[in-house]
């Protein structure tokens, strides 16, 4: 099938100063079929890259000069995608890779929300990790533990894991915003040893204490043994905050009170002070260690638990750090994130790259849109990444960054999430900077890594991405699983790499592992993205396969309505599903609109002829539905499949997954939907 694209446009390209100067190129200048070369070409790197794993794995090992013995061989191939290995006989420890650097220079950056900000040095870092890491010994740690922290995005969260890695201990981190049943349906499936927590957080302009539902958590999980309270509002001690409970209202609380904690509950602070000046205890651990057990958004059931290994992760961020992103020793970079979303330990593996890591807790539309530019601005960050959902919310505020903002240090600014639409590219060329590297990538907590992404000597195409990562064979499959181009069907990786997961937590014939990834094309990973390979060689990725819709038994992509809907000013956020009807299945789109707008007839029509003119006819709604909000993932996806179960009156099997779980509400019994 023909697909409809908008007229091909280059919206900028890298200078051959900037291509030169590249780390990719020193990369390429000694290692690959261009050593030696003054010049290098992308798409021979990257064949190279996957008909050579062995060389290709082994330059990377070097050139991010990892710490620890690498082996005897990078690849092993083994008989399909899942029984080949990395690094067999490498040991090595992830922590002792991020703590290289021990200097008074800048390691952590971190800005709350309220304007508080902590510097964190390479000295700093080492002693306080060093300072955890020694407590962990002190109580048992065994490599393999499992060390699980409900903790916001803070340098006390990053310097936690490295004291547990350090140590072999299994990492897991959920954002405080999670509800109870949330935090229990994660930790209660992997039975944590420690747990650390904090007693609140901020968010858009409210201090919300969680103590009471730390508490109840740790009641009903037996396999804990030692619980740490990070105080990061300072409760229980003088403090200026306003409290506040998770509806936002006054917090009737004792501020030095005891909710229920268990005895013996540590304060961090006191923790780390009684323990500073010892040194961090690394332990040499093999290369598929498991280092992370990384939870999916849990919007169709519990959540999966993705056991991820340590030397998978960090060659393959070291590769995509360096690389792709270009970071130099003491450059910034500085990814929106929270602790449960994967971005988090993609940000934080930057330390292996000598980077400074910019971290931020809070709304980052508080008190506006332009905070996370002021932050940019400020600190001079060489990369910025957020989510197309952000780069769309500060479009449809009216804000121009270009004309309040100095951004000069800014090399790349890094769109993930969502499918990021053309017109967001036009925007953020328009009105974010010109000469920006905007790096629109795709991936996921599956593989903790990118699929496919940004190329450093390549031009950006009005809402391409710009093409396969390296290392990563990336294709594109019809149902027939034959590989096509310019025709929508499945990204599929067809060669094995370092960041597959071990497993998945509590699998132990893998066949749930097995089926999340290698059914649909036996031996072959799937990644369930509905995904197109363009003449350039780059990918529209068009949405998730399982939330694909069918009329007629035509396959179309959700990404590809959005596109069209939210260009309008009068809609501020869309949803489309399918919906069974009348023996098929018809499109409804549900749209919040702009404050003062209602769904007139004449929008109606005006949102069917756009969808109609920029897409195709199979794509047009059959009905169009206002609602006051759409459910959404604490990552801020939109939940499809939560949308597609209320309207035909299923469950929605796991509402505390959901950061908003009172949107579903505005779903449920709509007239002319039943």
């Amino acid at each position: 099938m023909e697909i409809k694209e908008e007229e091909d446009r280059v919206l900028w390209r890298p200078s051959p100063e900037r291509v030169a100067s590249s780390v990719l190129a020193q990369f390429a200048g000694r290692y690959g079929p261009y050593a030696g070369q003054g010049s290098f070409d992308y798409g021979g790197m990257h064949r190279w890259s996957i008909e050579q794993p062995k060389a290709f794995w082994e330059s990377i090992w070097e050139f991010g000069n990892v710490i620890g013995d690498p082996g005897e061989t990078s690849f092993e191939a083994g008989t399909d995608m899942r029984t080949a290995r990395f690094f067999p006989g490498a040991t090595l420890n992830f922590a002792e890779n991020l703590l290289r650097r021990s200097d008074e220079g800048e390691a952590i950056v971190a800005l709350g929300e309220d304007g508080r900000i902590r510097r964190v040095t390479w000295q700093e870092l080492n002693v306080e990790a060093g300072a955890f890491g020694s407590w962990l010994e002190e109580v048992g740690l065994q490599p393999g533990d499992r060390v699980g922290a409900i903790l916001p995005n803070i340098a006390e969260t990053v310097i936690a894991m490295l004291g547990a890695s350090a140590l072999g201990g299994v990492f897991s981190s959920a954002s405080p915003d999670f509800g109870e049943q949330g935090l229990l349906d994660r930790f209660a499936q992997v039975d944590p040893k420690i747990l650390i927590a904090c007693d609140g957080y901020r968010y858009n302009g409210k201090t919300l204490d969680i103590r009471g539902r730390i508490a109840a958590v740790v009641a009903k999980l037996p396999s804990v043994e030692h619980v740490v309270i990070v105080p990061y509002m300072g409760i229980g001690a003088p403090n200026d905050v306003a409290m506040a409970d998770d509806s936002g209202g006054p917090a009737d609380v004792d501020m030095s009170g005891d909710l229920g904690l268990p005895d013996g509950t540590l304060d961090w602070n006191e923790l780390l002070e009684e323990r500073r000046g010892r040194s961090v205890p690394f332990r040499p651990l093999p290369f598929d260690h498991p280092l992370y057990i990384m939870f999916t958004s849990g919007t169709t059931g519990k959540p999966k638990c993705i056991v991820h290994r340590a030397g998978g992760t960090l060659v393959q961020h070291l590769k995509e750090h360096r690389l792709i992103a270009g970071l130099r020793p003491g450059e910034k970079v500085f990814y929106f994130t929270t602790c449960g979303w994967m971005m988090w330990n993609w940000l934080v593996t930057a330390l292996a790259a000598e980077a400074t890591i910019m971290l931020y807790d809070g709304s980052p539309f508080y008190p506006d849109g332009n905070r996370m530019f002021d932050y940019v601005q400020d600190e001079g960050a060489m990369f910025f990444g957020t989510s197309a959902k952000f780069i769309d919310s500060v479009k449809k505020a009216g804000l121009r960054p270009a004309e309040t903002h100095a951004l000069p240090h800014l090399e790349t600014l890094a769109s993930t999430g969502s499918p990021l639409v053309p017109e967001s590219f036009d925007f953020v060329y328009e009105h974010i900077k010109k000469d920006v590297a905007l790096a629109s990538i795709s991936g996921g907590t599956d593989l903790l890594a990118c699929f496919v992404g940004p190329n450093p000597q390549g031009s950006v195409y009005r809402g391409e991405i710009q093409g396969p990562a390296l290392g990563m064979a990336m294709e594109i499959w019809n149902d027939a699983g034959e590989r096509i181009f310019e025709e929508r069907g499945e990204l599929v990786c067809t060669e094995p790499f370092p960041t597959m997961p071990l497993g998945f937590w509590n699998d132990p014939d893998g066949s749930r592992y097995q089926a999340a990834y290698f059914e649909k094309f036996p031996g072959v990973w799937c990644h369930g993205d509905f995904s197109v390979e363009t003449r350039h060689g780059g990918y529209l990725i068009l949405g998730r396969s399982d939330a694909v819709l069918n009329p007629g038994g035509v396959r179309i992509g959700t990404a590809e309505i959005y596109r069209q809907v939210e260009q309008l000013d009068a809609v501020m956020e869309a949803v489309a599903v399918g919906q069974e009807w009348e023996g098929d299945v018809r499109v409804v789109l549900f749209v919040v609109l702009r404050e003062g707008e209602g769904l007139t007839d004449e929008l109606t029509e005006e949102i069917r002829a756009r969808v109609r003119a920029g897409v195709t006819p199979r794509h047009v709604p059959q009905v169009v539905v206002a609602v006051a909000d759409i459910p959404r993932t604490k990552s801020g996806k939109i939940t499809e499949l939560a949308v597609r179960d209320i309207i035909h009156g299923r469950e929605v099997k796991n509402v505390e997954a959901l950061a908003n779980p009172e949107a579903l509400e505005y779903f449920r019994d709509l007239e002319g939907l039943r």
